[in-house]
């Protein structure tokens, strides 16, 4: 095409900055997957978003067992250390391609209960309001991110190191009871997130900021 080998360079690292490439050390560079975009608006659950975004989701149920809830998950579900709560794991899959492995608790009663269901087929959520009568009000969400190792780099088809997004979410039934707690691993090349936000103008003025330059300067000389 009668380019030079720099420009070829420079268009491979933009098109890498942007997002649309990726490249593996001593294999080459590839086309990333096309990113879905999923908004955190809303407390809605990964098939109501898919379906949503026109894909066909369903999940691949890995097991569930009854555990000892430990402390966090004990705090998380406000019950006491140890008590024996229903865990299950999966992988949620949109159009073939898996996008997250979700690993929730739920207070045993409730969770012995849906596990009966076909969780292959049917969210949580849904069958929480649609068949067992619950009111889902609201829900508490923390967003990290760290590294796919061990089980996660198998169960999503990703790479050792790969980036993945975190999602820890306590969702509250009416009258303020924790009714589901989730650790969901989101893979970071096929999906990410998008929120609009009001403003909370702060407390202080401009004259803050002008005293701490001032002790800034000083604390300088």
């Amino acid at each position: 095409f009668n380019v030079s080998r720099p420009s070829v360079r420079r268009a491979i690292s933009d098109l890498e900055a942007e997002g649309l490439i990726y490249r593996e050390h001593g294999k080459g560079s590839f086309v990333r997957g096309q990113q879905i975009e999923q908004e955190l608006t809303a407390l809605t659950g990964f098939v109501e978003d898919m379906l949503e975004l026109g894909y066909r989701p369903h999940a691949r149920l890995i097991k569930t067992k009854q555990v000892p809830a430990d402390q966090n998950v004990a705090k998380k579900l406000k019950l006491p250390l140890g008590t024996i709560v229903t865990y299950i794991e999966r992988v949620r899959i949109a159009n073939d391609i898996p996008l997250s492995f979700d690993t929730t608790w739920m207070p045993n009663d409730i969770g012995q209960k849906i596990i009966r269901d076909n969780l292959e087929v049917y969210p949580i959520y849904s069958l929480l309001e649609d068949k067992h009568g619950f009111t889902l009000e609201e829900a508490d969400y923390v967003i990290g991110a760290t590294v796919a190792m061990g089980r996660i780099t198998s169960v999503l088809e990703v790479e050792q190191g790969a980036p993945i997004f975190t999602i820890e979410r306590t969702a509250n039934a009416k009258g303020g009871i924790p009714i589901d707690y989730e650790l969901l691993y989101y893979r970071a090349d096929r999906i990410r997130f998008a929120m609009r936000l009001k403003r909370k103008r702060p407390p202080w003025g401009l004259d803050v900021l002008d005293d701490l330059t001032g002790q800034i300067e000083k604390d300088s000389e």
